[in-house]
């Protein structure tokens, strides 16, 4: 099992200690006389680097390195696994709601994981009625969580903007009486994006999210239309508009998806931070091996690369005061999320569920329209099934055998539960090419953080 992570980014050597987080910037000594699983005695090291360090200065390092396990930042103990079990025995809160608002999308975009928009079943828009169940039933399953967040979601969810409307003020209403706390979350293609909706979700939404894919021939080969035109054109003056409009205090992010047509995806980020937009997202595409536009193992190199170009621009720019958010490059080195979240991840199924136009309710939005996993229907009530739950609630770091001994464990708390079921059909054995794009993701973020704290 990995205690500590070594790695080296821009001519700095790194040292993670697992369990702390602790982040070192050490010199080459230090790099050397540590390995992952724990520290060899002194003897041994100065027998191994006789040759290229003196006795004086291997005693000296050893001598440091010992502090810093005293102090319990370098080779500590996991602390976590207890919380871990204890928590898969707690009761169940549901803080979370994913609404897919539409089933339904006026773009055909040819990555898109939903069936475009229709989500293995028929075409079809939330009712105002279930999106009111909807906000009734989590404030029933939230307990004592007095923060609720919502997204609305698609398909396009601006298709039923009247729909989104009315339960948005219906929410208002409960929550006072309820005395909770609801924000919302739009992601929408922006292409109904108007000045009266643009208000309005400025208003209303405490994050937009913008999906856009960066430069116009990226964007226009896979961001279609029904009949094949690209939406690139129509969408950018929008989403800069409500950028421009969005109150600074409010979240927004301009969101894109690498492919393998896009393996330069440095260039849609730096195109994107041109165009004026400082949160931006690139995600990677995930899609089944046999898509033409899916990512592969010998493109990682390559991937790898973009991170390391982005992560030299965004120092770059960071010196110039010139800067811009990069979503997979967001890190806290002094807190991080809470400890169960870094255990669990999202909290798929047992604190966060999606829910369907019709009423069933899911895990999460990527498993809409899988009927293997249907939990419920807010039309027969707000029962849901327990055994779904808390087989979601048990697929946390310490069940998922290669997690557990992998350095990178408290930052992706064992990656996406539905990637890891799609293709492994099993949600303890991670997806592995996403793992590895993580890696990369978690180490340019680390050093991007540290320069940043150093400049």
């Amino acid at each position: 099992m990995a205690n500590i992570h070594k790695f080296t980014k821009l001519g700095n050597k790194y040292v993670i200690d697992v369990n702390s987080g602790s982040v070192h910037i050490v010199d080459d000594i230090v790099y050397d006389l540590l390995d992952d699983e724990k520290l060899r005695g002194k003897e041994e090291l100065i027998d191994s680097y006789k040759d290229k360090y003196s006795l004086e200065q291997i005693e000296e390092s050893y001598g440091e390195i010992q502090e810093l396990i005293k102090e319990d930042i370098l080779y500590s103990k996991d602390k976590y696994e207890n919380i871990a079990r204890d928590h898969e025995k707690s009761p169940n809160f549901i803080k979370a709601l994913c609404l897919n608002i539409a089933h339904d999308c006026n773009l055909r975009c040819k990555y898109c994981f939903a069936d475009e928009g229709e989500y293995k079943g028929k075409r079809e828009l939330m009712t105002p009625a279930i999106g009111k169940k909807a906000i009734d039933f989590v404030i029933e399953k939230c307990g004592p969580r007095k923060n609720i967040e919502i997204d609305l979601f698609g398909g396009e969810p601006l298709l039923a903007f009247d729909t989104i409307k009315e339960v948005v003020e219906y929410a208002k209403e409960q929550e006072k009486i309820h005395n909770k706390n609801i924000r919302f979350t739009m992601t929408t293609n922006a292409t109904l994006l108007n000045d009266d909706i643009m208000e309005y979700l400025d208003k209303n939404m405490g994050n937009i999210v913008l999906s856009i894919d960066g430069r116009k021939k990226v964007n226009d080969n896979v961001r279609v239309r029904a009949d094949g035109s690209g939406s690139y054109d129509s969408i950018l003056p929008k989403i800069k508009k409500m950028v421009e409009i969005r109150d600074k205090s409010k979240q927004y992010y301009a969101r894109g998806t690498f492919t393998r047509q896009n393996l330069d995806f440095f260039e849609d980020v730096l195109h994107m931070a041109n165009e004026g937009f400082d949160e931006i997202s690139i995600e990677p595409v995930v899609l089944p091996d046999e898509h033409p536009l899916s990512l592969r193992e010998e493109d990682l190199d390559t991937i790898f690369n973009q991170y390391h170009k982005l992560l030299e621009e965004m120092i770059r720019r960071h010196k110039e005061g010139n800067e811009f958010k990069f979503y997979h490059f967001n890190i806290d080195l002094q807190g991080g999320p809470c400890v169960y979240k870094r255990i669990s991840g999202c909290g798929a199924g047992h604190e966060y569920v999606a829910i369907a136009p019709s009423g069933d309710i899911y895990p999460c939005h990527q498993f809409v329209g899988n009927k293997e996993f249907l939990m419920g229907n807010l039309l027969k009530g707000f029962d849901t099934k327990d055994s779904i739950s808390n087989e979601f609630k048990k697929a946390h770091i310490y069940n998922k055998p290669e997690c557990r001994k992998c350095w990178a464990r408290f930052y992706c708390s064992g990656g996406c539960q539905a990637n890891n079921y799609n293709f492994n059909n099993d949600m303890n054995i991670p997806y592995k090419l996403g793992c590895k794009m993580q890696k990369e993701r978690i180490e340019c973020a680390i050093a991007l953080k540290a320069n940043m704290m150093e400049n």
